[in-house]
């Protein structure tokens, strides 16, 4: 008998809901494709300088709790009235976490917080969640991590991120081609900019790629090009990219390559040291940068309902506490307010071009 030459370190498979399935499961209604639609609208306009608005992708991490994140939610709308004028805010809604080695990969991949891997339960209650969002009228952000997760949720994302661990990947570089929303591409780990440069140069091509369908067959995908694709400046490992001399070396960078030469900045990861609390520094000087009128798009914050994070898995008998990330630290409500007060005056200050 032949030795096994297939699947020889593969344990198992298991067959999931089609996308069209599950699409017609949880289906999205007007009220959310509009949300959606005048989102996606707004952000290009942002991108391209036809608009004096800011964009800010604000909120947790990670989302592990549906529920908080609908209180959440409460937080984001008020803040959306408050600042319609000068800030287009959206909620950051991640569902996946790229890990270094090992740890939680996220709501799709583990929706029980108990390594059960219930993918299935994780994309309806990451669809379901993107749903009652856009019904809302509050449109998400997301990152685009797994190859195929995009066909399940991406139609209800207003923008996303191709992260720092992905932006050399020619997979995720394709995808984000022909991606619907306008997208962020983050520079590398390491921080230099040329793998992002090379990220957004190829975003923007069209392409062909093998990929999956909406009913989960394996298909040629044929796309445009993503014209709605920009940089994220995120610090790396040989510090932070937020100040102003940086901003404006990665402006001349993009446009010495006919890009887009407005950025977004990461208030958090490395451009705050990794210390969730130095967020609100790093807004702050990006609220002086934009009323002298520097090229800057956007920003991101990390904010939860309480600040900080906590260990997970837990310590036995000790109970999650509400409202706190599981993965990075995050700033409170309190101090998400002041900074989105901050920039949107700056954004009112902020010289006309």
């Amino acid at each position: 008998m032949r030795p096994p030459i297939r699947d020889t370190r593969v344990s198992s498979s298991q067959s999931v809901i089609s996308p069209r399935g599950l699409s017609y499961e949880i289906s999205v209604s007007d009220r959310a494709v509009a949300t959606i639609t005048s989102a996606r609208t707004e952000i290009a306009s942002i991108i391209h300088g036809r608009s004096r608005r800011l964009i800010v992708v604000v909120g947790p991490c990670s989302i592990h709790d549906v529920a908080a994140a609908h209180e959440y939610a409460d937080f984001i709308a008020e803040q959306r009235t408050l600042h319609q004028s000068s800030l287009a805010i959206l909620m950051r809604v991640y569902f996946e976490k790229p890990r270094t080695v090992t740890g939680w990969k996220g709501l799709l991949n583990d929706p029980h917080l108990d390594g059960t891997y219930d993918v299935e339960a994780g994309l309806r209650a990451g669809r379901r969640l993107l749903c009652d969002l856009a019904d809302r009228g509050i449109p998400a952000a997301s990152e685009i991590l797994d190859p195929v997760s995009p066909q399940y949720l991406a139609e209800l994302m207003s923008w996303a991120a191709i992260g720092a661990r992905t932006i050399e990947s020619q997979t995720h570089r394709e995808m984000a081609s022909g991606l619907s929303m306008p997208i962020g591409l983050k520079n590398g780990t390491e921080g230099t900019l040329q793998t992002a440069l090379n990220g957004l140069r190829a975003a923007a091509e069209p392409h062909r790629f093998l990929g999956i369908d909406e009913e989960g067959r394996s298909a040629i995908i044929t796309t445009t090009g993503n014209r709605d694709a920009h940089l994220v400046l995120r610090g790396g490992l040989t510090g932070p990219n937020y100040q102003e001399a940086q901003v404006n070396a990665a402006s001349e960078s993009l446009a010495a390559v006919g890009l887009c030469s407005r950025v977004m900045v990461d208030c958090s990861h490395d451009n705050s040291a990794k210390d969730y609390r130095r967020q609100t520094d790093v807004c702050a000087d990006l609220a002086r940068q934009i009323r002298r009128g520097q090229p800057i798009l956007g920003v991101m914050i990390e904010s939860n309902l309480v600040e900080g994070k906590q260990p997970f898995p837990p310590e036995d008998g000790v109970q999650l506490r509400y409202g706190q990330s599981i993965t990075d630290g995050c700033v409170a409500l309190e101090a998400t307010a002041h900074m989105l007060d901050e920039l949107a005056d700056a954004v009112s200050s902020r010289p006309v071009e």
